[in-house]
């Protein structure tokens, strides 16, 4: 007899899973994809939605905007990794609404009813009211930000090739990068390392010495969440690699090929304020570049501030649910928010958790433990969150990290980055792949991905989430239910499901 796997709630189950408690987790990030190896082969449905059919391993999309890795190693299909388990279904989809008296999801044109709802839905890049700059400045949160990057910089680098207007040269073999957190100072030093080796070994027209990564922000040193010593390692060696540090400046505005400056109003200066930064009186000056990266802001999924709004549950300025010591909602111990989605400071010391990977998976794992210890009619421990550190990847073999006060850094930091990375990724081929690509570029220098793909602009307006294959003849959704649909008329046509984003 064939396993029951098959649940729809437009379908209800029969047999045994029918009276199962029904789980919907949003969202296939770190903490909804613990939640479902937690829950798998438990007395529970569970149905994971997500609006792209794989778990992307964020961390390491700086190593796919360079040209390290390729998207395949950063990224693993859902339906692969839990999609197995009896209990466990998996839909593409982007859910659009929460009805939480109803206790109802809407995606896909379809309500699909729940007795416990877990939000794991993530973030996505802010650029603070600006968002005018996201077409001029490719963010990194999703495949097709990586994708961009690398494909502006290498069409750069190639037109670089063939121009004979040395001021031209210069302007294209120039990158700035908006924001000296992790990913920033992970990106800057990736491409650096990327521009001095292509120019080297594979283009014959350029000068190594014109190659410029400008790194900005407008904090007084790179990694400010860092203990000061650790930054001020991270930062003497991305200058020792070449990376420009225009620290405790502000953008103004961005145009294309162009970053405007201004000094904020007021500086912050600790112990190693203006190392590596421009902080004259003398004025900022604009800089010219021809790729532009942004990783300044960071905003919670919109789903926050909808349920906000349909539960008046309180969100902090970033829009996250400001949860209760069991990541409920205040008045709806039903939902579940986790991951970079919730504002959680029920803590020792009251500090905020990190939007990480690491409390992230802690928290998914602990809100399906106690879902089914409150099922068996059992009390769970309080939720205690494990520190395992910071660290950040800065260049080929160098590496700063925090671990709960012990400070490393150099060889013995990125032996420690690489094996707490290759710890979190979930999937055993990737931890295999990406280990010997980076074995591979350690060796030779050479980067396997370094691929021209796509079109101009991939990032902007990702469609993502199910679409449906509409027969000949079929007009689709009408003029007022979709009016980016394609005319009538044409065959084999794919019409996207009307929604709104939730990112």
């Amino acid at each position: 007899m064939a396993q029951e796997r098959f649940f729809l709630e437009l379908d209800p189950p029969h047999g045994t899973m029918a009276d199962w408690p029904h789980v919907v987790i949003v969202g296939g990030g770190f903490a909804g994809l613990k939640a479902c190896h937690v829950l798998a082969g438990k007395p529970v449905r569970v149905t994971l939605i997500d609006k792209r059919n794989f778990n992307l391993f964020q961390p390491l999309l700086y190593q796919v905007a360079s040209g390290l890795v390729s998207e395949a190693d950063v990224a693993s299909p859902l339906r692969q990794m839990v999609g197995e388990a009896a209990n466990i279904q998996v839909l593409l989809g982007e859910v659009v609404d929460i009805d939480p008296e109803a206790r109802e999801v809407v995606f896909n044109d379809h309500r699909y009813a729940y007795d416990r709802l877990i939000l794991a839905s993530g973030s996505g890049s802010t650029y603070f009211g600006h968002e005018e700059w996201r077409p001029l400045a490719p963010p990194m949160k999703i495949l097709e930000h990586a994708d961009e990057i690398r494909r502006r910089l290498l069409m750069a680098l190639e037109e670089a090739e063939q121009t004979r207007d040395p001021e031209r040269r210069r302007f294209l073999q120039s990158v700035v990068v908006v924001g000296a957190g992790p990913a920033g100072c992970e990106l800057a030093g990736s491409l650096i390392e990327l521009m001095h080796r292509a120019v080297a070994r594979d283009f014959k027209q350029l000068d190594r010495a014109q190659c410029r990564v400008i790194l900005l922000d407008a904090v007084d040193r790179v990694l400010p969440a860092m203990a000061a010593d650790l930054s001020a390692d991270a930062a003497a060696y991305l200058q020792r690699a070449g990376v420009e540090l225009r620290l405790n400046t502000l953008v103004e505005a961005i145009e294309p090929g162009r970053v405007i400056l201004r000094r904020p109003a007021a500086i912050a200066v600790d112990g190693i304020a203006g190392e590596g930064a421009d902080t004259g009186d003398d004025g900022l000056g604009d800089l010219e570049a021809a790729t532009i990266c942004w990783t300044a802001g960071v905003r919670a999924s919109r789903l926050g501030r909808l349920l906000a709004e349909r539960t008046g549950a309180p969100v902090d300025r970033g829009g996250r649910l400001q949860v209760e010591a069991d990541f409920s909602l205040p008045g709806h111990p039903e939902i579940r928010a986790v991951g970079d989605l919730c504002h959680y400071a029920h803590t020792a010391d009251g500090r905020v958790l990190p939007g990480m990977a690491g409390p992230a998976v802690q928290m998914g794992g602990w809100v399906a433990r106690d879902i089914l210890a409150g099922l068996d009619g059992r009390p769970s421990e309080p939720f205690r969150w494990f520190d395992l550190g910071s660290m950040a990847v800065i260049g080929p073999w160098y590496a700063v990290a925090d671990l709960r006060g012990l400070h490393v850094s150099g060889l013995a930091g990125w032996i420690l980055w690489a094996l707490a990375h290759l710890a979190f990724i979930p999937d055993t081929e990737n931890r295999i792949a990406l280990f010997s690509k980076w074995m591979w570029q350690i060796a030779t220098r050479q980067r396997t991905a370094l691929l021209i793909t796509g079109r101009p602009d991939q990032h902007i307006g990702v469609d993502v989430g199910l679409e449906r294959a509409l027969p000949p003849g079929d007009p689709g959704p009408s003029p007022d239910q979709s009016p980016e649909a394609p005319s009538s008329g044409a065959a084999n046509r794919v019409i996207s499901t009307p929604r709104i984003t939730a990112m």
